[in-house]
């Protein structure tokens, strides 16, 4: 059965991590969505490389942080904040391809 990852979260964003990367947070309805997520990786190398039109060497980190039923994807920008022919200076409509992933669950 296919599952969209916003029908399991709360919050899915994005925003600068600094002018030359971009930070996603995803954040999970409930401990168990969260855990179940991390146990099965639905979010990895792979998915954000295909999602983000990127090579594995652009993702600075993927970060599964419990306390916040969080998990945090940091890559590298294409342009730097501000740069001329960049579109989002702020990086927070970055997140958009994350809002149609869907998965086996």
């Amino acid at each position: 059965m296919k599952t969209r990852l916003t029908d399991i979260t709360d919050i899915i964003r994005s925003k600068n991590s600094g002018p030359y990367e971009l930070t996603l947070d995803i954040m999970f309805k409930d401990f168990d969505s969260f855990n179940r997520a991390c146990a099965e990786k639905i979010i990895n190398e792979k998915v954000v490389c295909e999602l983000y039109h990127i090579t594995p060497d652009k993702i600075i980190n993927i970060i599964e942080f419990r306390p916040a039923k969080a998990i945090k994807i940091t890559i590298k920008r294409p342009i730097c904040s501000g740069d001329l022919g960049e579109t989002d200076v702020y990086g927070a409509q970055q997140h958009a391809p994350l809002l149609g992933l869907e998965f086996e669950w």
